[in-house]
């Protein structure tokens, strides 16, 4: 559907002679870059199978396979982004549309997709030396509302809520992903990071990466303990990102309360005992004013996704480094993102550790808190060094784990990763699911990842519609 609207708009320009040049070369851009991240998208699921129509084949589009030849959806996206980049201005006045930094950021993911660094080193410096971006001064200014569109963005997806029914403008995605609180009567506790995830946030004495050791012991949690029951929470350390992307209980939850646990989760011996990530939801205070008042979906909110942001750019750049013995710059760019990660932590110690729903009536859990110390014990260090190549590359891939936990890009990095160490994305979700016992849902238990399962089978109710036109993926 997008693929279409854009091609809709581009035969339109073409059909409009009274547009000015100018005009009509950035609206021509402007649905180009659409269509090549629209095409991305696609590609990241399903792969090569995939219909590359041009705005000039609409009429035949019903007649077009999707068997194409190797590289040819990477060069369809390319050329849509080369010509964005090359036509679209530095800025715009209307946040949300696409600049020419948009295009190159996009191309340059595209390309770190086929591990192909020699075109995503140039984009990515570009990028990097325009000095128009800059980290946001604190992790979690990514993801608040009030800084939408920060220092830090390159191109982020615009919300918007109570401005037409059920706020159809807002991110539709996460509106079951609200905590299952009861004081918070919202739905419905989807999308919980697991046990693996929040053991990977653990840290050493220095405050670094636990590469090899992480999951040896599972983080403390209250794994079966009723909400009414004594729990007191972890003291071990943790990188402070680690509660700015998931609740842990006997923690404030950004300003709705004190996490309590059991009863927050939907059902915690399915989904483990995490609540469901904080980078798209909303403050309390913001409630009804910036997240909808209509339809049933009441955690759908006004948080921006970023979609495309400084610190993706940074990371990439760090791989591409490391990648090439480039020791220093390596450290350089991750030491950057480490350093801004312990800008900013939750404060907040909670002193009481049975915690029924009552504590959280109004303004009661502020009570049991002391704001004046940390909620946790958090530490966060830089790298001294990189030793070799093959650290140099652990340590990037694992600083995107943090950075980007529960923001959808981890499946897709193990999957670019694995074209450099084959069997490596096998390995890890293999061991995820078959020799991690806390694994969930059961049904994962014993599963095994195969290589079919790196791309979606393309729907069997559109190879129904076009037979002898479409093909299906390998292993389907």
């Amino acid at each position: 559907m997008g693929v279409n609207r854009c091609n809709i708009v581009l035969n339109v320009i073409a059909k409009t002679p009274s547009l000015a040049a100018a005009t009509a070369t950035q609206f021509k851009a402007e649905a180009r870059f659409l269509r090549g991240l629209y095409y991305f998208e696609s590609w990241l699921v399903f792969g090569d199978k995939i219909p590359l129509i041009p705005e000039d084949k609409v009429d035949v589009a019903n007649t077009i396979s999707n068997d194409n030849a190797a590289g040819a959806v990477l060069k369809f996206i390319i050329d849509d982004l080369t010509f964005a980049a090359a036509n679209l201005p530095e800025k715009q006045a209307q946040p949300g549309r696409a600049t020419k930094y948009a295009a190159m950021a996009l191309a340059a993911r595209a390309y770190m997709q086929v591990l192909d660094y020699t075109n995503a080193k140039p984009l990515l410096d570009n990028i990097i030396n325009s000095g128009k971006f800059t980290l946001a001064p604190k992790f979690f200014d990514n993801f608040r509302i009030a800084k939408n569109n920060n220092s830090e963005s390159i191109f982020e997806i615009q919300r918007n809520v109570n401005d037409i029914n059920e706020s159809l403008n807002g991110e539709m995605g996460i509106g079951l992903n609200a905590p299952y609180a009861p004081e918070l009567g919202m739905c419905c506790g989807f999308h919980q990071p697991t046990q693996n995830l929040a053991n990977a946030f653990k840290v050493d004495a220095n405050g670094l990466p636990l590469f090899d050791t992480f999951d040896n012991t599972d983080l403390k949690n209250d794994e079966g303990i009723a909400s009414t029951d004594d729990f007191i929470p972890s003291d071990e350390l943790v990188d402070p990102r680690i509660d700015f992307t998931m609740g842990r209980r006997g923690l404030p939850y950004m300003d709705w309360g004190i996490m309590r646990g059991m009863d927050w989760i939907r059902d915690q011996s399915w989904g483990g005992p995490y609540v469901t990530v904080e980078k798209t939801f909303f403050y309390k205070s913001e409630r009804n004013s910036l997240s909808t008042t209509t339809g049933w979906q009441t955690g759908i909110n006004a948080n921006n996704f970023r979609y495309l942001r400084l610190g993706n750019v940074l990371l990439w750049r760090a791989e591409i480094a490391a990648s090439e013995g480039d020791l220093a710059t390596a450290l350089k760019y991750v030491n950057q993102i480490r350093a801004r990660a312990g800008n900013e932590v939750v404060m907040g110690k909670v002193n009481i550790f049975k915690l029924p729903v009552s504590i959280n009536s109004g303004d009661e859990w502020k009570k049991y808190v002391d704001f004046t110390k940390p909620a946790a014990n958090y530490k966060v260090g830089q790298y001294a060094s990189f030793p070799d190549k093959a650290f140099a590359m652990k340590a990037v891939q694992w600083e995107n784990r943090l950075e980007f936990a529960t923001e959808g890009m981890r499946f897709f990095d193990l999957r670019r990763w694995d074209k450099a160490a084959p069997g490596s994305m096998a390995a890890t979700l293999n061991s995820f699911a078959k020799n991690d016992l806390r694994t969930r849902p059961d049904v994962m238990k014993g599963a095994v990842f195969t290589e079919k399962a790196k791309y979606q089978p393309v729907p069997q109710t559109q190879l129904d519609l076009q037979p002898g036109v479409l093909k299906q993926n390998t292993g389907y």
